[in-house]
Order: structure tokens, then C-alpha cells, then sequence
């Protein structure tokens, strides 16, 4: 799903099919067919209550209307105490908190996934996974949190998780694979 008609040839170019809507509207034609959502979007500070917060829960309601079971979302650290993270940031931290609680009390088999910093780096395919990861040393590339965010859609061990990702030295499969270890 893209919200503007030129970011359309983007999503053809990597092989998808692309759908328009709006986050902030009705959202229904785009979930239609799917079997699962990733939710990525994100306001970039323009709009974090309307897309970061409502925008999810739209998504949210619009997956479970269509019968949809599989739901990860793209978070952020720091998400869980959005009182310690950066005063520019708090808004945007409490708006992701909300999107994920009201996740987490749905019906969806949902994953919560939290980066640190992104960066445009490439991907290096090697990840840490937790729940206490250092905010300090967590920067990662967009790349590897994008292939992150799809090896979970089958991975038990991810299901009704919650989780911190950064940069590390294991393979993503396998730093998914442990989170029923911990």
C-alpha cells in the first residue's frame, strides 16, 4: 500500500502490486485479499497521532473486519517508556506505545517489532534481538529491519511478541528463532 499514485511504479519495480489509500480513511480495499498486514508506515514526524497512532489502529480494525489473523507492526524503541526517550521524540514514541496496545488487545496474531535508529546503510542480514537491547548501539539498516519485519510472518516463536531489534552478528532467521528462549 503506498498513499500517493507516484510511489506506485516503485512497488511494481520490486515485483509487488500496489495499492492506494490513505491511512487516515477508509483503508478496506487495500486489506482486501491479503493474507497477512506489516504495517511500515510512518509519518516522519508530520502526523504521528493521524498515521503513527490512528493510522495503525485503522489498519488493525480493517485486518480484523476482513478476517485477516497475521499482523506485525513496525514500532519503535523505546516505544515501552516514551517518557525516557528524547524530548523531540516523545510524541511520536507515545503515539507508536498507543498503536501497539491497541494491537496487542486485538484478535490478530500480532508481532510488535522495535528498531533503534534507522539508517540507509546496506543490509548486512545479521540482527540482535531482545527485549533490553542498548539504544546506544542499536542503529540498523532499513534493509535489514524491512527482511526482518517478513521472515517473522511465519515464525512461531514471534507470535504475540514483542520485541527490540538492532544491528548484531547472527542471521535474522536465527535471532528469530531464539525469542522462545528468552
Amino acid at each position: 500500500m503506498v498513499r500517493d499514485e507516484e510511489q506506485a511504479p516503485d512497488v511494481e519495480a520490486l515485483g509487488g502490486e500496489p495499492v492506494v489509500a490513505d491511512l487516515t480513511a477508509d483503508v478496506t480495499h487495500a486489506v482486501r485479499e491479503c493474507d497477512a498486514i506489516i504495517f511500515a508506515a510512518g509519518s516522519g514526524g508530520e502526523d504521528v497521532w493521524g498515521v503513527d497512532r490512528d493510522g495503525a489502529i485503522n489498519m488493525v480494525d480493517a485486518a480484523e473486519a476482513a478476517g485477516i489473523k497475521r499482523f506485525v507492526m513496525l514500532s519503535s524503541l523505546g516505544a515501552d517508556h516514551p517518557e525516557n526517550g528524547p524530548e523531540a521524540l516523545i510524541e511520536y514514541l507515545r503515539a507508536k506505545a498507543e498503536a501497539d496496545e491497541y494491537l496487542r488487545d486485538s484478535d490478530l496474531t500480532q508481532t510488535i517489532v522495535r528498531p533503534g535508529p534507522l539508517t540507509n546503510e546496506p543490509g548486512t542480514g545479521r540482527v540482535v534481538v531482545g527485549t533490553d537491547i542498548d539504544p546506544d548501539s542499536a542503529e540498523i539498516p532499513r534493509e535489514d529491519v524491512a527482511r526482518t519485519l517478513v521472515a517473522t510472518l511465519p515464525k512461531e516463536s514471534t507470535y504475540d511478541a514483542t520485541f527490540e531489534l538492532g544491528s548484531g552478528d547472527d542471521p535474522i532467521d536465527d535471532a528469530l528463532g531464539r525469542l522462545l528462549d528468552e
